[in-house]
């Protein structure tokens, strides 16, 4: 089982997850990081996680999910694979290393190049708004989710 493990802002991520998820055609669980536990990480066998980049890092809330999951699972999902997915307003790069380098210390596995969605949001209006996002961004993570269902169901990861 795939656990997609998000946290939305304004929509954008969580769009995101869910469009993963419904692709990933009952094959994964979809968690908000405020109510993901250390239990839902042991219990998958891989990890999406979305979240949007904010201030050049991961959103607080996904990162207080690394913060109370770290060390209670540290020693425990070694090599388990694991991909990402960013709403982004501009380049995305901070979160998305951010959170490469925290699932480093659990030695996950990367088996996908991370999607970064770059909204462009730069505006205070803009960056606060609901998010829509483009039909190719929705597909893109629909096709990883499915990707990431498909590796975990048939061994390839």
């Amino acid at each position: 089982m795939l656990a997609i493990i998000w946290h939305s802002r304004t929509g954008a991520a969580r769009a995101l997850a869910e469009a993963a998820h419904a692709a990933a055609e009952g094959r994964a669980t979809l968690i908000a990081a405020e109510a993901a536990q250390a239990e839902d990480l042991l219990a998958a066998r891989g990890y999406l996680f979305a979240c949007p980049e904010n201030l050049g890092t991961m959103s607080g809330a996904m990162k207080e999910f690394f913060d109370r999951s770290y060390y209670p699972l540290l020693g425990q999902i070694e090599g388990r694979p694991y991909a990402t997915m960013i709403a982004a307003g501009s380049d995305g790069q901070g979160a998305q290393a951010q959170l490469d380098r925290i699932v480093t210390g659990w030695r996950l596995r990367r088996v996908a190049e991370p999607l970064i969605v770059n909204l462009a949001a730069q505006t205070p209006e803009a960056i606060l708004a609901p998010k829509v996002l483009p039909g190719p961004a929705l597909q893109a993570a629909a096709d990883l989710g499915a990707a990431l269902a498909e590796g975990l169901a048939t061994g390839v990861f």
